[in-house]
């Protein structure tokens, strides 16, 4: 249910996970002799871990504070990285037996992702 207090609570997660974004990438960036994203691959990475456990988490302890659950994964992990929530949204079609609309949702997302990203900078010019 969408109430000022799930939108305050995903506002908060989403400003601590923004802020540690921006923190962990600026320092990998400071200290990545190389020239691939480090920092954005790892905090993907990072973002997937910690939703795979607050989920999991969350999946053992039904009775558990969905207060903490909203903070965490849409909040947090939503600043902090959307692939985590890409991810885990894949991780349920799968789960769920949809493993080709998971496929699908996957090949989608990615590739007109890139088209969207490269057609924006084009107009933008």
């Amino acid at each position: 249910m969408m109430s000022i207090k799930n939108i305050l609570l995903v506002l908060v997660g989403s400003g601590i996970g923004g802020a540690s974004r921006y923190v962990v990438a600026e320092f990998i960036r400071q200290k990545n002799m190389l020239k691939y994203p480090l920092g954005t691959c790892l905090i993907n990475i990072v973002g997937c871990f910690i939703i795979g456990l607050v989920l999991g988490y969350y999946t053992k302890n039904t009775t558990e504070n969905a207060d903490i659950k909203l903070l965490l994964t849409t909040g947090f992990c939503g600043g902090f990285t959307t692939f985590s929530a890409f991810a885990a949204e894949n991780l349920y079609l799968i789960k769920s037996g949809n493993q080709l609309t998971a496929l699908f949702y996957i090949i989608l997302s990615v590739l007109l992702g890139i088209l969207a990203t490269f057609l924006g900078s084009i107009i933008i010019k």
